[in-house]
């Protein structure tokens, strides 16, 4: 864990730099997406390969977000369904229905214009994950204080043979890989910053905090979950205290995943409709299609502007994500793939 925020740290200042060319601190030419800091800096051709994983990153980060919230869904519905009709009750996950959910609110969600129309969001969506994790490391400390003991051991979860060890070891380190996709955005959220002092500066110091912050976090509900579950630790945690602690205060944690997971699937996915409408721009410059926009008004609601390219790309974008999700709904091995091919990126 430590050697990959190690080295998501590193590239972190690394693309801090890439913002403005050719001086990292007063330019004057600015990079306002990562697709233009690689062209840039690595030609056209490396920005044609480099967008290619990119845009994989957002895509399959879309695909874990639909799995994900539809999980923390389903938690809560079992966790208000067992008390009332039973242990024995038939409380079947919906997971589907909470993917379709999901994705409604995405396809409305997605017609915000850009980033830096999301930053209200991004700052709720950070807010709900700093109170999940905080939930779940408490629930995960009074466990195992509450039981007295550490379960699991050193050699980690027991496999029935070597290579289930070694695909658990790799499906490990994908996860703990895909905590930190961070850099894919990285430059993205630079753009919205204010100067002086120097974007790369302000970015820098709040990198450092932001990483050293979720390190923490992630060590300690992964050491307090895996000593308070042992081998039996779920791969979302919180759905392992459906029988222990306030039932109240599990299912607001769950809230809380959702409603994070609601943001941070609109802050992975705004870059990429910026870089593919950009394109669509550039290359159909005079299509009404691709620039016209329409007032459309709600009453006792404000006006909105609707592009149709905007409403029919977007749309289809989340409606492929969760089709996706809906079709392989593999939460940890979802996590694990993704995690590694966007850490090698």
């Amino acid at each position: 864990m430590l050697f990959f925020a190690l080295i998501t740290l590193s590239s972190t200042f690394l693309l801090c730099n890439c913002y403005r060319s050719p001086d990292p601190d007063h330019g004057p030419h600015r990079n306002r997406s990562y697709l233009e800091a690689v062209g840039n800096h690595l030609g056209k051709k490396n920005s044609f390969v480099s967008s290619l994983f990119l845009q994989e990153g957002l895509f399959g980060v879309g695909i874990a977000y639909t799995v994900t919230s539809a999980i923390s869904m389903s938690a809560i519905q079992r966790s208000n369904c067992y008390p009332k009709e039973g242990q024995l009750a038939n409380c079947e996950d919906r997971d589907t229905s909470y993917m379709l959910l999901f994705g409604v609110a995405q396809i409305l969600l997605s017609q915000l214009p850009d980033f830096h129309n999301i930053q209200w969001l991004s700052i709720f969506a950070a807010i709900m994950s700093f109170s999940y994790s905080s939930i779940g490391l408490g629930l995960g400390f009074a466990k195992v204080i509450g039981d007295g003991y550490v379960k699991g051991s050193t050699s980690g979860v027991s496999t029935s043979n070597a290579a289930n060890k070694v695909w658990s070891i790799s499906q490990a380190l994908g996860d703990i890989a895909f905590a930190y996709p961070y850099s894919l955005i990285l430059i993205e959220i630079q753009d919205t910053l204010k100067s002086p002092p120097a974007e790369n500066q302000t970015m820098k110091k709040a990198s450092t905090i932001a990483i050293a912050v979720t390190t923490f976090f992630y060590l300690s509900c992964g050491g307090f979950g895996y000593a308070a579950f042992g081998d039996e630790t779920p791969g979302n945690l919180l759905t392992g205290f459906g029988s222990y602690g306030p039932r109240w205060l599990i299912d607001f944690a769950n809230v809380c995943i959702v409603l994070h997971l609601v943001g941070g699937y609109q802050v992975y996915s705004q870059p990429l409709f910026a870089n593919v409408e950009k394109w669509l721009v550039k290359e159909f410059p005079y299509s009404g299609f691709v620039k016209s926009e329409y007032k459309v008004r709600v009453p006792r609601l404000a006006e909105f502007k609707i592009n149709p390219l905007r409403l029919c790309f977007r749309t289809a974008y989340v409606v492929s994500t969760t089709g996706i999700a809906i079709i392989f709904p593999y939460f940890n091995q979802i996590l694990g793939v993704l995690g590694g091919m966007n850490f090698c990126h």
